[in-house]
């Protein structure tokens, strides 16, 4: 047995890399994109049932919470679209190196936050 391994790690302590930190949120956005998916099928199948339907989707859309949970989609969506760029562009051979990974996470960091904050003024 290795007696250099870590043992009892404190977890607070950890920092991850920016690229692990882009990993992570990606697997997450596309988690809550699955979850959202089902949510928002439901709510056009309400809206093209009937004038009604149109109607009652239209008002829900307006309240607080709606605006959230849409924004929170877009957000999602947002940075899963921009890290998924990510990994085509990587897959075309550009930023596959370390360094070139790191940098490629800090901008999709940076421009995810500005995209979801303009998607932000757009729905509120």
């Amino acid at each position: 047995m290795n007696k250099n391994r870590p043992v009892n790690l404190d977890i607070s302590t950890i920092k991850l890399p920016a690229p692990a930190l882009v990993s992570i949120l990606h697997r997450i956005s596309g988690v809550v994109l699955f979850a959202v998916v089902a949510l928002l099928l439901c709510m056009l199948d309400s809206s093209l049932e009937s004038e009604q339907g149109f109607n009652k989707v239209a008002a829900f859309f307006t309240s607080v919470p709606a605006k959230l949970v849409l924004w929170a989609s877009l957000a999602a969506l947002i940075y899963h679209l921009v890290a998924g760029v990510r990994h085509l562009i990587m897959d075309l051979g550009v930023g596959e190196s370390l360094e070139g990974g790191r940098r490629g996470a800090v901008i999709v960091l940076v421009l995810s936050v500005v995209l979801i904050l303009l998607a932000g003024v757009l729905v509120w």
